[in-house]
């Protein structure tokens, strides 16, 4: 039963192939609005013909029996003899049927041609019609255009008029407030005059007062150095006196100074050198160096500002000097000071009995080939890992000698800080250090203009301070 229906169902599909087949080969009769010619009547009329050529030379058939077998057979022999006289005709009727034949094929493939032109034909009508509805749309657009023109040209006039109505508006306005603010620019002109002439007495107030204050400074300033030259005096006075003895403390020496030329010396190193308070603060820089140095020595005291240095700090230190009013005026103070001359000085210390040697602004004053001579005293005196600190004019800045070096007569020769690290290696101190002080640019602005390499190598430290240990 299964395979009934599984052949029905094969059979109704070669069917349906078949008709589309037909269907493709014979079109339809009628394809969208161009009609197709029928071929069906030459078909059954080509038909028919083909049926009469067929039985061209045949003989009907006749129930059997021996008349009917006797007829056929003459028939049959007619027909032979008769065949040379129709060939012709059955061969053209042949010919007409595959003309005939011929015409309808052609007649196919014009039906199957028109129907493929009648498909392209609806598809341009269809976008004919879509051409058409855009047109209509473009033409409903172009007449929105223009109304909506015209009215976008009468707003544009109302708008004019507005505009320039408001300009008209915003002009008027503009002069009242421009003449509301000149009023009020003069107004406060006015004011800031009045301001003006007040703040300016002011000023001149206060100028007036700031003047006496800086004269009053003035006047405390001659009071100061009226009282100074009377305490000066006064010293003087006190070093043409007997001094007393010695300080107990270390050994005494002799009365030895240095050629000095008739001078104050006192107002000259108030001048030049600068105030104590200005040498103290200076020297507080070398403070450091002396930490736990239970005997130290300062050569060339001067007026004990290092001495007060120390004393701040709770040390007691000597300083000698060769100048007679200097050792008063650190005796004045209170301080530890000898007059003596350095070398005797030194020379009559115990080997190894200080700790610390100071000797600031000295060895410039020295003849040459005596300062080899101080630096063995002092090494001889100081213990090992003892400390020395020579500070002394710096030679390799050119600009001591056109404004410091030569502004104090009893100045000798500058010692290069080459030359002394050498003497004090000589002489068995090492750990040598060189400290350059007092920029020259510092003092001089106008050095600054110089190149910086040049300027570091000719203009430095107007002083260095060279620090040494006793090995």
């Amino acid at each position: 039963m299964a395979a009934d229906e599984a052949r029905e169902l094969e059979i109704a599909a070669v069917l349906r192939e078949v008709r589309e087949r037909v269907r493709a080969r014979y079109p339809e009769n009628a394809s969208g609005a161009i009609p197709l010619a029928d071929p069906m009547p030459v078909i059954h009329a080509r038909d028919r013909a083909e049926g009469k050529v067929a039985s061209i030379g045949s003989v009907n058939p006749r129930p059997p029996g021996l008349v009917n077998n006797t007829i056929q057979a003459c028939k049959r022999a007619v027909a032979r003899a008769l065949q040379w006289f129709v060939r012709d005709q059955i061969e053209f009727n042949r010919a007409s049927l595959d003309c005939v034949q011929s015409l309808l094929e052609a007649l196919n493939e014009t039906n199957r041609a028109i129907r493929s032109l009648a498909a392209r034909v609806e598809q341009a009508e269809r976008k004919a019609d879509e051409l058409i509805s855009e047109a209509r749309e473009l033409k409903d657009v172009r007449a929105h255009w223009s109304q909506w023109r015209q009215e976008w040209e009468r707003k544009l006039s109302v708008n004019e008029v507005q505009f320039l109505r408001g300009v008209a508006d915003l002009q008027t306005g503009f002069s009242h407030r421009a003449m509301l603010m000149e009023s009020a620019f003069r107004d406060l002109n006015a004011a800031q005059h009045k301001d003006f002439t007040a703040a300016l007495d002011k000023a001149r107030i206060e100028i007036q007062e700031r003047l006496w204050a800086d004269l009053d400074g003035m006047r405390a300033q001659y009071e100061r150095l009226i009282h100074g030259e009377l305490r000066v005096m006064r010293q003087r006075v006190a070093a043409a006196a007997p001094l007393p003895g010695p300080a107990p403390s270390l050994p005494g020496a002799s009365g030895i100074r240095f050629e000095e030329p008739p001078i104050d010396y006192l107002r000259f190193a108030d001048r030049f050198r600068g105030t104590e308070e200005y040498v103290r603060n200076r020297q507080k820089r070398y403070l450091g160096h002396f930490e736990g140095c239970a005997e130290a020595l300062d050569l060339g005291c001067g007026r004990g500002e290092f001495l007060e240095c120390l004393r701040e700090t709770g040390m007691l230190v000597k300083g000698i000097d060769s100048n007679a009013e200097l050792v008063a005026l650190c005796r004045s103070k209170g301080l530890y000071a000898e007059q003596a001359d350095l070398f005797h000085y030194l020379g009559e210390l115990d080997e190894a009995s200080l700790d610390g040697i100071f000797c600031c602004q000295v060895v410039e004053h020295l003849p040459p080939a005596r300062v080899p001579e101080l630096i063995s005293l002092s090494a001889a005196a100081l213990r090992p890992g003892g400390k020395i600190v020579i500070e002394t004019p710096n030679p390799e800045c050119l600009a001591i000698f056109a404004s410091h070096f030569y502004l104090d007569p009893t100045h000798r020769r500058p010692v290069p800080a080459p030359l002394l690290a050498f003497y004090l290696e000589e002489c068995g101190f090492g750990g040598i250090t060189v400290e350059y002080l007092s920029p020259a640019a510092e003092s001089m602005p106008s050095l600054l203009e110089l190149p910086e390499p040049f300027r570091r190598a000719f203009f430095g430290g107007l002083d260095y301070a060279i620090i040494a240990t006793r090995l």
